[in-house]
Order: structure tokens, then C-alpha cells, then sequence
């Protein structure tokens, strides 16, 4: 097990090399700590500031080295498969977060359910499976509201406006019919997004 706070020269693996494992090597190398990102291209953004291992997630022999050359190892998305994060585990890295952690972060309705169940809260929400679920949804929050991929979205990837009750059906197609969070429009005044 790794000591926590990492002392100087210890060197966290980040699975993902790009601009947010970028970010994370800046401020690691700040902090004295080195950073090893495996990424699956070659040229992975962090690769200039950070040691880079080449191969895919979920390769085998990629995790091994992964696993070898850091004291513990972090994601810089929430994209990451629970069964990678189990393998390092097996092979006795520490991941952190940990695998509940990330499997919360993984589905939009259970972020937002565990959020509001902690005291955070977030705007109204309503579980979308299917198409039909967004009418009555849109009476409980109003319209336009914001239907989001539960899985896989991000940087505006994976959502679409719906203005109305008659837009239910396309807007339910424009997402490929997966399931999905119908969420309240929030009044935005700024967006902040934190690495901790």
C-alpha cells in the first residue's frame, strides 16, 4: 500500500494521456511527483510531460507495466471500464479512486442520486428508458430540458435539448435510444471544473 501523501518522487500512473492527464502531470511535476500515463496512441498529449506507455486499457501487458512503474494509479475520465481498474487491483496497485468511486461517475442517475442523498444538490432529474418515460418527465421539470447518455457523455457529446412534448420522440432517437437522465435546464452564471 501506498503512503498517503506521496512523498516526493513517487510517480502516479494515469490511465489516459490526454489533456486532462496532461494537466494532471503539470501539477503532479509541481509537486515533485513524476507521472507515467498509458494511453493507446503514441502521441497522447501528455506524452511531452509525462513518462508514456503505448497500449491499450485493458491489455494485459500494458497494465502490468502500468501497475509496475507507479506507487498508485488514477484515471483523468470516468470512461474507464470497472474490469481495468479490478485488474490493477488484482495485481496489487492501488487505484484511487477506487472502484465504487467510479462506477458512481460512470451513470449519470446514480452520480446525481448519490450527490442529492450526501446533502449536494443538483438540479431536478428524472430517469429516462425509453422515449414514452420523457413526457411525464417534462411535466415534473419543465421545458426545455436536458436529455443526457446515463453512460459515455462528455464535453456536450451525449445530450440534446428537448423543447417540448413533441419533441420527446427525436430527441430520444437523436441519442440512439440509449438509456438516459432527462435533467431541469439550470441557470448557468459560470462553469468550474476542478482536478483534486
Amino acid at each position: 500500500m501506498s503512503r498517503f501523501p506521496l512523498p516526493p518522487g513517487s510517480t502516479i500512473g494515469v490511465l489516459g494521456g490526454g489533456q486532462l492527464g496532461r494537466m494532471l502531470a503539470l501539477a503532479a511535476a509541481r509537486l515533485g511527483l513524476n507521472t507515467v500515463a498509458l494511453d493507446p496512441s503514441p502521441d497522447a498529449c501528455a506524452g511531452p510531460v509525462a513518462r508514456l506507455i503505448t497500449g491499450a486499457q485493458h491489455a494485459e501487458k500494458a497494465l502490468k507495466a502500468l501497475a509496475a512503474a507507479a506507487d498508485v494509479v488514477t484515471f483523468e475520465f470516468e470512461n474507464v471500464p470497472a474490469s481495468v481498474v479490478a485488474a490493477l487491483q488484482a495485481a496489487h496497485c492501488e487505484v484511487a479512486p477506487g472502484p465504487l468511486a467510479l462506477a458512481t461517475a460512470q451513470d449519470r442517475v446514480v452520480e446525481k442520486t448519490f450527490l442529492n442523498a450526501s446533502g449536494a444538490a443538483t438540479v431536478a432529474f428524472a430517469q429516462i428508458d425509453k422515449a414514452a418515460d420523457i413526457g411525464p418527465a417534462l411535466d415534473l421539470l419543465g421545458a426545455p430540458a436536458l436529455l443526457k447518455t446515463r453512460r459515455e457523455g462528455y464535453d456536450g457529446k451525449g445530450q440534446t435539448w428537448v423543447e417540448g412534448h413533441g419533441d420527446a420522440e427525436a430527441a430520444f432517437a437523436r441519442l440512439g435510444g440509449k438509456p438516459a437522465i432527462l435533467e431541469a435546464a439550470a441557470p448557468f452564471v459560470r462553469e468550474v471544473s476542478v482536478i483534486a
